[in-house]
């Protein structure tokens, strides 16, 4: 069921110039590889409009933008200081899940402006992916049952829904990547702790889980929904599964798990064109101010 709503706080973000730009072939085919600032702690990516990606930074949730024809970027907004995961792109503006600072951001995708900012909850939260449909961009928490939903027009209040059915939230890191199915009325989300994905009423909240023939989707992160093809980026693991889903997207079938020895330890995908890109958290590495990030396109 729904909770009480909660009204969203207008935020102005800063510009900020800078970054390093890597690779790219100069001849208007999108780079296999981009680098991405030193100690930048990317975990988020959204692409377009056009050729270009955003990169979120955990750590401060600052904004970097890339030209894919090029590697070259830079900076476009320094963050509030808190993370910026999950996002995605709609026209010129950019959806964004506030991990621990429990709240989603609207930025402006060519001045770095934050247009609107909610905040989702006061409980310790953990807002970490997004996925946007023709009303509403939905955010999931990895530490509480809920799913937030904020007006995709920027215009009215956030509202949070109670999960309930067949997933259980535990320890550790729970509802993870999101997707819509056509239409908009149930959504996908991965369970990273238990490996588990679940179709969920995007009006009821209740979640059923998906049958994957005994296959787990351990360190689900970030989701990718091409058609029936599920694509699920399993970080720690170094793999992209693939999922072909039945009709109705109550079954599953793994048909291939993707690697590439340059992962290291990738949370989410985008497509642009015939290249799926992931940023590396390198999570195994510990995050000082030099060390070194990128993100990794594939051929798909």
């Amino acid at each position: 069921m729904w909770s009480r709503l909660i009204v969203p706080a207008l935020a102005v973000g800063l510009l900020v110039p800078g970054g390093s730009a890597h690779g790219g072939t100069g001849h208007g085919r999108p780079v296999d590889r981009m680098g991405l600032p030193d100690g930048f702690q990317p975990e988020g990516i959204a692409t377009g409009p056009g050729p270009v990606a955003f990169f979120g930074s955990r750590a401060t949730g600052a904004i970097y933008r890339a030209d894919l024809r090029t590697g070259k970027g830079k900076v476009i907004s320094a963050g509030p200081g808190t993370p910026s995961l999950g996002m995605k792109t709609r026209g010129h503006r950019l959806f964004v899940a506030g991990g621990t600072g429990g709240d989603a951001r609207v930025v402006d995708t060519r001045s770095g402006r934050v247009l609107t900012s909610y905040a989702l909850t006061r409980k310790p939260s953990f807002v970490n992916d997004v996925v946007l449909t023709r009303s509403g961009a939905w955010f999931t928490d990895s530490t509480n049952p809920v799913l937030y939903r904020v007006p995709i027009d920027g215009r009215g209040r956030a509202k949070t829904l109670a999960l309930s059915g067949d997933i259980e939230f535990g320890d550790g890191i729970n509802a993870n990547g999101i997707v819509a199915l056509p239409g908009g009325r149930s959504l996908l989300v991965v369970q990273s702790n238990t490996g588990k994905l679940f179709k969920v009423d995007a009006g009821s909240g209740v979640a059923e889980e998906v049958d994957l023939r005994g296959e787990s989707l351990a360190n689900g992160d970030g989701l990718l929904l091409e058609g029936r093809t599920l694509y699920t980026v399993q970080n720690r693991l170094n793999v992209v599964a693939v999922v072909r889903l039945n009709g109705h997207a109550t079954e599953g079938r793994v048909v291939e798990r993707l690697t590439d020895p340059r992962f290291d330890v990738p949370t989410t995908v985008a497509r642009f064109g015939p290249t799926l890109y992931l940023p590396n958290a390198r999570f195994n590495t510990p995050p000082t101010p030099s060390t070194h990030y990128d993100a990794i396109g594939i051929h798909r």
